[in-house]
């Protein structure tokens, strides 16, 4: 989620741990996204919930003076990051407001990222109008219902999500719209845009499946099949909506790919998605909103858990420290895990990848997938191009087609 005007362009840094195209010394780093998980509380039970959420809070969740405490704190990153609150359902804590004040008051642009339950009232939607919150997301996972409610596992939550896009929509709201990809939506992700567009939503972004939480008993998709998706999505951002792929940072060498030229030689599902989409939609026609560059776990973006504990991202749980006993801005700045993310120090293909400036591979799911943080992407179809260099134990990137590490 991005705050109402995009933020400046991520500073991808090359193989030798330079930002890209940077001749003087880099500002010291920080997030553009700060992930807040407010609580674990939540009214629904969804089946690839990364939190595990449940209907009572967990102990240890912060009191409402310490996260305004450590919220405070942000401060100390300079140019502030947006703050997203996140859950479980950030309605099911009763101070969601305090802390969305004590952000605004410091100048913190904030997101609120609620469920769709009894509690997202048109009332509410305008109260976090008033607030100045920057934007809100929805999640739909479906564009039918039985589709959607299988995985929400809540009957009639796909007529009450759909009213509340309408509603937030009318209340002045910047709304967006969160979709995973799964094996049982997969060939509705054409419909489902052409609902981002019916409803007049700013963004839609779609989270490639990473198998923590409820997750870990879900079948994945291959990467050839990923990799249709991401083809997708870049012509679906071709139609004037922002569209933002979240844990699948090998989109931005997918359009990288596509300036160059058409595709060659693309699967029959991908031809399916692409077709389905221009049927609903029309021929693209405009420029796509996919970034080329774009924050990475633990580089332009940090998440902190209920109880204060800091990890890369929400499918990134690898342990840097607590805000409750350090501030933030030292553990992102000083954490030498993110220093070497930072650096794209990785191993096996996404170390040597010609790529890995702009992508370097999801760390939640290398992370999720090997209990190794700085480990390769499986979900990346270019890794076995580079499966010949990967083991050599060079730092260099191989001799591909393709940019320089850095682009």
């Amino acid at each position: 989620m991005d705050p109402p005007e995009s933020p400046p362009e991520h500073s991808a840094p090359g193989a030798d741990g330079t930002a890209s195209g940077a001749g003087a010394p880099a500002a010291p780093p920080r997030p553009h996204l700060v992930f807040y998980e407010v609580t674990r509380r939540c009214p629904l039970a969804c089946v690839h919930c990364r939190a595990r959420a449940q209907t009572e809070a967990l102990p240890g969740e912060l009191s409402t003076s310490s996260a305004v405490r450590w919220i405070e704190g942000l401060a100390a990153f300079g140019t502030p990051p947006v703050l997203v609150l996140t859950g479980g359902d950030p309605l099911s804590r009763p101070d969601l407001f305090e802390l969305v004040r004590a952000a605004r008051d410091r100048g913190l642009p904030v997101a609120v990222s609620p469920a769709v339950s009894a509690a997202l009232t048109p009332a509410v939607l305008g109260r976090l109008a008033r607030e100045e919150v920057s934007a809100i997301s929805l999640s739909l996972d479906g564009a039918l219902a039985a589709t959607h409610e299988a995985v929400r596992r809540q009957p009639g939550v796909f007529d009450a999500t759909v009213r509340a896009f309408r509603e937030a929509v009318a209340a002045g709201l910047r709304v967006q719209m969160n979709t995973a990809v799964l094996r049982s939506n997969l060939s509705e992700l054409p419909r489902l845009f052409g609902l981002v567009r019916d409803l007049g939503l700013s963004a839609w972004e779609v989270f490639f499946l990473v198998r923590t939480g409820r997750a870990e008993t879900l079948e994945d998709l291959v990467p050839a099949e990923y990799e249709a998706v991401a083809q997708f999505l870049y012509d679906a951002s071709r139609h004037g909506v922002a569209v933002r792929p979240i844990e699948a940072p090998f989109v931005r060498r997918i359009l990288r790919e596509r300036r160059r030229g058409p595709p060659e030689g693309l699967s029959a599902g991908y031809a399916k998605l692409s077709s389905d989409l221009e049927a609903i939609v029309g021929a693209p026609t405009g420029p796509s909103t996919l970034r080329p560059h774009g924050p990475l776990d633990g580089d332009g973006t940090i998440f902190v858990r209920y109880d204060g504990a800091v990890f890369p991202g929400g499918f990134a749980e690898y342990p840097l420290g607590n805000v409750q006993s350090t501030p933030l801005a030292t553990i992102y700045r000083d954490h030498p895990a993110l220093a070497r993310i930072r650096r794209r120090e990785f191993h096996g293909p996404c170390g040597v990848c010609p790529y890995r400036g702009c992508c370097g591979g999801s760390r939640g799911r290398a992370y999720a997938v090997g209990q190794d943080l700085f480990g390769s992407d499986p979900a990346c179809a270019f890794a076995p191009q580079l499966l010949g260099t990967a083991g050599s134990g060079a730092t260099s990137p191989p001799r591909l087609s393709g940019p320089g590490p850095g682009a």
